[in-house]
């Protein structure tokens, strides 16, 4: 039987998460590492999913939660990167050589390491194993960590509507898969809610991971680049790395950009681009791995489903870009929205 879910995340302000994250630097940090043989965690560690670290999203954040827990705590952090083509047993080796090498949490960022961690997660039953993006492995050290992406993309889609002028928006996701029809759901829910007459125009560059949905900015800039031919002058993207093509090719139109997990605004790679980037649909990543350390560090290892929502803050709409803090009439709609979704009056679709 299931063991019941716990509704938590938080604890952690985003905002303290995201100035770290400005300050991302080396993979591996075991300086200060505890490794005395006194049961003590020597870090945490993580395992990149693809696009790696530098993606200016989903992993980056992974990583500003990592290195705040390693100077919290003052211990060690380890962060290992994908290779390309790897299966599930490459996985399952990665986490457990972080494992028995002393990394507690070991977290694998991303769905797809879903049957690496259970299998190390039996190999090693006295290490707490997270997971981001993925609820389906039931072990009782394991923390699936997971988020109503769907609530944040609404408000996308309400900021979207609002914005636009050609009444027309794109949407860019990175792999055909549920997760990433999540984004889309609720953002085209947000735009039809708000003003039913604009358009949303969607996309998805692979059907599967391994071809790059996540990892070709290249491929996010040419999907970007046909929306926008076609009158859309607002593009969301859910594709990871894939998304920096996509802001890419806002700016070049002088169209505006809405980014993702990560507030892409404040990011030192995109700057060329952020006077395009109207907001970003954030999750608290950063805050969930922070936090996973945080419970080991306590004693009191989280496991079971972590869910992050709109009510927890462990989503929303980064408010950086001045533009778009500073329109009372979006932000009026943004609160609406953002009340309804909270007193379960809208109730924001996943598929």
């Amino acid at each position: 039987m299931r063991r019941v879910s716990r509704i938590a995340v938080a604890g952690v302000a985003t905002a303290t998460l995201t100035a770290a994250l400005a300050a991302c630097g080396g993979t591996s940090n075991d300086a200060a590492s505890s490794s005395s043989g006194d049961g003590k965690s020597k870090g945490v560690a993580l395992a990149y999913d693809v696009g790696g670290k530098g993606d200016q999203s989903f992993n980056d954040a992974a990583t500003a939660g990592m290195e705040k827990a390693a100077a919290d705590f003052k211990y060690g952090s380890k962060a290992v990167e994908p290779t390309d083509g790897e299966s599930d047993a490459d996985k399952t080796q990665r986490l457990a050589t972080l494992a028995k090498a002393g990394y507690n949490p070991v977290i694998g960022v991303g769905y797809a390491y879903a049957p690496a961690v259970a299998e190390a997660a039996e190999k090693f039953p006295d290490t707490t194993f997270g997971i981001v993006d993925d609820e389906t492995i039931d072990k009782k050290n394991v923390a699936d960590m997971v988020f109503h992406e769907e609530q944040a993309s609404y408000l996308a889609g309400v900021a979207a509507a609002l914005t636009t002028k050609s009444k027309t928006v794109g949407f860019v996701g990175g792999v055909d898969i549920p997760l990433i029809h999540k984004f889309e759901a609720g953002y085209k829910q947000g735009v039809a809610d708000t003003n039913p007459k604009v358009k949303v125009v969607s996309q998805f560059l692979t059907e599967k991971a391994e071809d790059g949905g996540f990892a070709s900015p290249d491929k996010g800039k040419t999907a970007a680049e046909g929306q926008i031919e076609d009158g859309a002058d607002v593009v969301y993207h859910a594709a990871g790395l894939s998304g920096q093509g996509v802001i890419e090719a806002a700016a070049a139109a002088k169209a505006w950009a809405i980014g993702v997990d990560s507030d892409q605004y404040s990011q030192d790679a995109l700057k060329a681009y952020k006077q395009y980037i109207l907001t970003s649909a954030t999750k608290d990543v950063a805050g969930a791995v922070y936090n996973l350390a945080k419970s080991v560090q306590d004693g009191k290892p989280e496991t079971g489903v972590v869910r992050a929502s709109l009510k927890t803050g462990g989503v929303g709409l980064a408010d950086s870009n001045p533009e778009f803090k500073g329109n009372a009439k979006l932000q009026e709609a943004l609160k609406k929205a953002t009340d309804g979704i909270n007193d379960g009056t809208i109730k924001v679709k996943t598929s």
